[in-house]
This record gives C-alpha cells, structure tokens and sequence, in this order.
C-alpha cells in the first residue's frame, strides 16, 4: 500500500475551493433563499382559512417529504428543460443547464421542510397577537407580515440554520449530474491522480469542520434566544 500523499491535496487546493466549494456554497445559499421563501408562504397557506389553498399547500410539502432526495434530482433534472418548454412556448425542451435544475430541486425540496420549521414558528406565536392586529383591522397576511413573521424568524432562526447545515452536505448529491461541486471537484482529482483515500479523507474532514462550525453557531443562537426569551 503506498503511503499517504498530502501533496495531491496541495498541488489541488485552488481548484478545489476556488472552483468546488464556491459552487457547492453558491447553491447552498441560493437553494436555502429560495426555499426559505417560498416555504413561509406554504406555511402560511397551510394555516390559512381557505381549506383548497391548505390542502394543496399539505399534499405538496407531504409529498416532497416523503421521496428521496437523489431521486428528485433525476425527475428535475429531466422535466425542468420540458417544464421551460412549457412555460415558453417553446417547441423544443429548453436547455437549463446543470446548475439552474439543481438549484430548481433544492429549493422546491427544502421548501417542504422549511415550510413545516415556520409553521412551527408560526404556531409559537401567541394567539392573541393574532387578535391584537385583527383587533386593529390588519388583514391575514399584513399580521402574517408584521406581526406573527418576524416573532417567528427570530424563534426559528436555530433550527433553520440547522436544516441549512443538512442542505450544505446535501448539494454533494449534485455529483450524480457530473456538477463539480467540492465533492465532485475532490472526485475529478482523484480520478486523474489515483489517489482516492488522501481526497476522500480530505473531503470529509472539511465537511465536518465547516459543519461542526455551522452548528456551533446554532448553539449560540439557541441559547441567545432562550435568553431573549
């Protein structure tokens, strides 16, 4: 067995960092904006008075909970160029590229589990808050907006944080549609230089340290809002 080469992962850093981890973290951060939006307005459908709105928001964040990720990534990356197509008029199914259907997936699937987070968030609320701002004339959505929300950000915060960590490891998935994520730039490397276990290891042990990181910055979060509290 030949011993351990710490020079491939020197000879390598730049591309792995300049090129995979700026992807991984530029879809980390885009997927979490994304799907931190649009699953507070599912949150909000799910709460709202109109039964077709919540039961629709309900079937979508039950069934995107209930698929595996990986198998996602296939259906869009496959349907996303027919629903452009759709969406265009176009004849033919358009061309989105690899980065566009990924960040398509990882919005819509975390969306899911967003959505139940602010829900959460939401419920934690007191009622008569609610009460307060009907009480003042506010519509639904302006004490969902100024009210209820930013109660519910801040008592979320933690946990969101937490399930962008799990986002962060899950965009390696990204690999199956030959995107060179870190995971998939540390692979490439190892490829060409046949040095699989010093990439792998190395990999692994970024991916702890910036999630073990992460998630200490969670702990603070938590305790400063108990404070708060």
């Amino acid at each position: 067995m030949s011993e351990f080469d710490f020079d491939v992962i020197q000879r390598s850093w730049v591309y792995l960092f300049r090129d995979g981890m700026v992807f991984t973290l530029k879809l980390t951060i885009m997927s979490a904006l994304g799907g931190l939006i649009l699953g507070t307005l599912l949150a909000m459908c799910r709460l709202s008075g109109i039964k077709p709105l919540a039961w629709a928001a309900g079937t979508y964040v039950n069934l995107l909970r209930a698929l595996p990720l990986i198998l996602v990534i296939f259906w869009f990356y496959f349907l996303v160029p027919y629903i452009g197509a759709w969406l265009t008029g176009a004849s033919r199914p358009v061309a989105v590229g690899g980065f566009t259907s990924a960040l398509v997936t990882f919005t819509l699937f975390e969306a899911a589990y967003f959505c139940e987070i602010m829900r959460a968030g939401i419920q934690s609320v007191p009622r008569g808050q609610l009460a307060a701002g009907y009480a003042l004339g506010l519509s639904y959505w302006q004490v969902m907006g100024k009210v209820v929300l930013p109660q519910a950000f801040r008592n979320m915060t933690p946990i969101l944080l937490t399930q962008t960590i799990v986002l962060f490891q899950d965009t390696s998935l990204v690999y199956v549609l030959s995107l060179t994520d870190f995971l998939g730039a540390a692979v490439k490397v190892a490829q060409r230089d046949g040095r699989l276990i010093e990439m792998y290891i190395f990999v692994a042990l970024v991916y702890f340290i910036m999630s073990y990181a992460a998630s200490l910055l969670v702990r603070y979060l938590r305790q400063r809002t108990s404070i708060v509290r």
